[in-house]
């Protein structure tokens, strides 16, 4: 199933509206009243051109800081190389202007996996006469060095590190660091949820990688060791509750019974190879340290 990347983005940003901001245009944030946000409804617009339609991602309605008026404030999650981009954020804005008539405050999000140059303006003019500059803010991902964003607690940070400028030596690194940053802001659950949800879309660890993880996690210091552990198992329990449901509708097709062990089966072997010992696996699953061993060697 394709990546639905814009779905993505709009959920991290929505519910990270002000850490957006704050994390990569502070000069914006410093200004806008963050007790006036509300997100608009979808925008969806027709280019009668080239028979396409599109979706704006994020549209929110906001007020400056001792300023009675509104504001519009349109950030563009843009996950695949196009050209004529600038062009169609100009159509976004005018058409947006069009329809609410306050000012508005264009971003646009690059967060393929190159590296390029991206024009951040969109220009009509005549060798005579310069008709139109529009300008809009940018920022680029891939173009951004991972090691920046660690000591930020910022869970746009967090998120983003899957977007940003790393090596494939850096993933395990990259994991661990994220998970650190995850612990330390102390979020609830849904939102810690959503940052791992995003994180993992982006960096899918081998098992050999996750066995690597789960060493260097092991010579952390011994308070945040157990705290990043927790997490790791937290997000586990997860997977058992997807694997018990497959199971479940794998069991219907073969005999309930035969289908739940099956997909016990699986499961448990998929956490061993992840490097979780006999003992902690039969804790997460509710069998015998004996019941574990003989699914892994059945």
């Amino acid at each position: 199933m394709p990546i639905d990347h814009d779905r993505l983005f709009k959920e991290l940003i929505t519910t990270f509206f002000e850490e957006f901001l704050l994390l990569f245009f502070p000069h914006v944030h410093e200004h806008i009243d963050f007790q006036h946000v509300s997100f608009l409804s979808e925008e969806l617009f027709t280019d009668v051109t080239a028979g396409e339609k599109y979706r704006v991602d994020v549209l929110v309605e906001t007020k400056l800081k001792g300023e009675d008026g509104l504001i519009i404030v349109h950030i563009e999650n843009q996950s695949y190389v196009q050209p004529s981009f600038p062009e169609r954020m100009f159509i976004y804005f005018s058409r947006l202007f069009e329809k609410y008539r306050k000012r508005m405050l264009p971003i646009a999000v690059f967060s393929y996996d190159y590296l390029r140059h991206e024009p951040s303006s969109f220009t009509l003019q005549f060798p005579f006469f310069d008709v139109l500059q529009f300008r809009f803010l940018t920022v680029e991902l891939r173009k951004q060095n991972w090691r920046d964003y660690i000591r930020h607690d910022n869970p746009i940070a967090a998120a983003l590190l899957s977007k940003m400028g790393y090596t494939e030596s850096e993933r395990v690194e990259l994991k661990k660091q994220f998970l650190r940053m995850i612990v330390r802001m102390e979020l609830d659950e849904a939102k810690q949820r959503l940052l791992i949800d995003f994180f993992e879309t982006y960096v899918k660890l081998s098992d050999e990688e996750e066995q690597q993880l789960r060493n260097e996690v092991n010579e952390m210091e011994t308070k945040e060791k157990e705290q990043v552990l927790e997490l790791l198992i937290s997000y586990e329990q997860k997977g058992i509750q997807k694997g018990m449901q497959k199971g479940i509708q794998k069991g219907k097709k073969e005999g309930l019974e035969e289908g739940f062990k099956q997909g016990m089966k699986h499961l448990v072997r998929n956490m061993s190879k992840k490097g979780m010992a006999p003992k902690e696996i039969a804790a997460l699953v509710d069998l015998t340290e004996e019941e574990v061993h003989h699914l892994l060697e059945s």
